[in-house]
């Protein structure tokens, strides 16, 4: 079976330097800014610990700027993330949750004030735009669906090196329960890594 990693969302904007200081504003990391002949120009941007990226730029869409509606980030707490916009000065509305408990229905229609009741993963929600009026959702996921998760990715060095550290921490215990050293632990380890990151193993 082939792949097919969503990569890009290109976003349409009316003033690129405007929106380059608000992505930048709101920690996106910026990765390029080409400029070209006749006026193009792309740059293009990745959220923190996003395999997937934004571009805007000029010359790259035909879309009306401000026209993008429904881009989902995920967050794995939606009251933080709240608090971290607000102190970067983006304006966002307040933490909600649907009323029929499964996804947000379109505009304002069927919100309820406060994350979902139990904090059910995917439940809680939040929503802002960027100064063109493309319209963005903050979606809480804190565990995935069985099967959701088909890899692992770590952010950083210091991510692999917790993993190991907690795997080697729990394959201690697995061995005292064996009774004796266990000859196949990179195995044990790869499967204790892959659950604690959400995968099947």
């Amino acid at each position: 079976m082939v792949d097919y990693k969503l990569e890009i969302v290109v976003l349409p904007v009316s003033d690129v330097d405007r929106a380059k200081e608000f992505y930048t504003r709101i920690g996106f990391r910026e990765d390029v800014d080409f400029s070209g002949p006749e006026g193009f120009r792309v740059v293009h941007f990745t959220p923190p610990g996003s395999a997937a990226s934004i571009i805007v730029g000029s010359g790259v869409t035909d879309a009306a700027p401000g026209s993008a509606e429904g881009v989902h980030l995920v967050v794995d707490d939606i009251v933080a993330a709240h608090d971290d916009l607000v102190a970067r000065g983006v304006a966002v509305s307040e933490v909600f949750h649907d009323a029929g408990g499964v996804f947000h229905h379109a505009g304002t229609t069927a919100r309820v004030a406060g994350p979902h009741p139990q904090r059910q993963s995917y439940g809680s929600f939040l929503s802002f735009e960027d100064p063109d009026g493309n319209a963005f959702v903050l979606q809480e996921v804190t565990s995935r669906q069985p099967g959701r998760v088909s890899h692992v990715v770590y952010e950083s060095v210091a991510e692999v090196e917790q993993a190991l550290r907690d795997a080697a921490t729990a394959h201690g215990v697995y061995e005292k329960e064996l009774g004796h050293h266990d000859d196949d632990w990179p195995s044990w380890y790869a499967a204790h890594m892959a659950r604690s990151a959400g995968l099947d193993a």
